[in-house]
């Protein structure tokens, strides 16, 4: 059997662009689409957005969009994304209304279905009613379509569903035992979905025994805390920067175990991984402004520059077995 090939978005509101400035490379480098090169598509939150745009079909069953028209999506909808008409919001709120989002992934995703997706594609999100993680997945809106075909416009509104930004996404479903999933954003749990990925890989094609993974970051936050500095805080000094260490923590664990389980072998590397933690200290979620529009398409330009070796190699390994849609 070929090489799986498994790409991996991680979440980060607007600084998606920068897996998609790298994704856009990687499709001039190749001269072929995203959903062409893969064959199991992964992704969280804004991940999970880019993920069902590379692989949204037209009529001829060629992809819709390419990675660089989603880079227009967050310099062009962010500030409709993230756009509240009230000037000072509350507190007790949800920071943004969701007409915003949904109008923007209606426009995009129109009446596409999980099932009509072009490749493997696994979103993720959770769903608070139930306790427990909860996995989008074309094989699964295939075989029961009434049980898991979702349009695509809802699949990515439950997983951008961040907790405080937007409210949680309730999908009524044919399951007499939960009947209503009350969904928000899989970066609770899988922020970098890379590792469900790759277990989503070997599932699928448990004969396989070579795999090529390739994992997109949006940028860390990295905040150094010292001792002096937080020795005496208590819960309310913790609570931000407690939930980076948590996120960045989990990310970069995700990192470290499938630079494990996939070691490069005679000079070929089987992971890949493209991040940064050069982010600018005020780079949030939710800052559709020019000016960090600007600062993040510098860093996704300096990630490409700095990381040139790792994407000519890659852009090589993708080509070299075809993989058809």
């Amino acid at each position: 059997m070929s090489t799986i090939k498994i790409l991996s978005i991680d979440g980060g509101g607007i600084r998606g662009i920068i897996p998609a400035i790298i994704l856009s490379t990687i499709e001039e480098k190749t001269g072929k689409p995203i959903a062409e090169l893969f064959d199991v598509i992964a992704g969280t939150s804004t991940g999970g957005l880019l993920a069902l745009g590379l692989t949204k079909p037209l009529p001829d069953g060629t992809p819709q969009y390419s990675a660089k028209k989603f880079i227009e999506l967050y310099e062009q909808e962010g500030k409709n994304i993230f756009f509240n008409p009230e000037k000072t919001p509350s507190s007790s709120k949800p920071k943004y209304p969701y007409t915003g989002i949904e109008e923007v992934l209606g426009r995009y995703f129109e009446e596409t279905r999980l099932s009509e997706a072009l490749q493997e594609v696994l979103i993720t999100s959770y769903d608070v009613a139930k306790s427990s993680p909860y996995f989008f997945k074309r094989h699964k809106a295939q075989a029961k379509p009434n049980l898991h075909d979702f349009p695509f416009s809802k699949v990515a509104r439950a997983t951008s569903a961040v907790p405080g930004y937007f409210e949680p996404l309730k999908l009524v479903v044919n399951d007499p035992a939960f009947p209503d999933r009350v969904l928000i954003d899989g970066g609770v749990f899988a922020a970098n979905p890379a590792m469900c990925a790759y277990v989503e890989a070997k599932t699928l094609y448990p004969d396989a025994t070579d795999f090529l993974l390739v994992s997109i970051g949006t940028g860390e936050l990295v905040h150094k805390l010292y001792y002096e500095q937080i020795k005496d805080w208590g819960t309310n000094q913790w609570s931000q920067s407690l939930l980076d260490v948590i996120f960045n923590g989990i990310a970069d664990t995700v990192d470290y175990q499938l630079q494990k389980l996939l070691p490069s072998t005679f000079c070929q590397k089987h992971y890949y991984r493209f991040q940064t933690d050069n982010l600018e200290p005020g780079s949030i979620i939710d800052d559709p402004s020019y000016t960090n529009i600007q600062s993040l398409k510098s860093l996704a330009q300096t990630i490409i520059e700095t990381q040139n070796k790792d994407l000519e190699q890659l852009c090589q390994q993708l080509v070299s077995s075809q993989v058809k849609i």
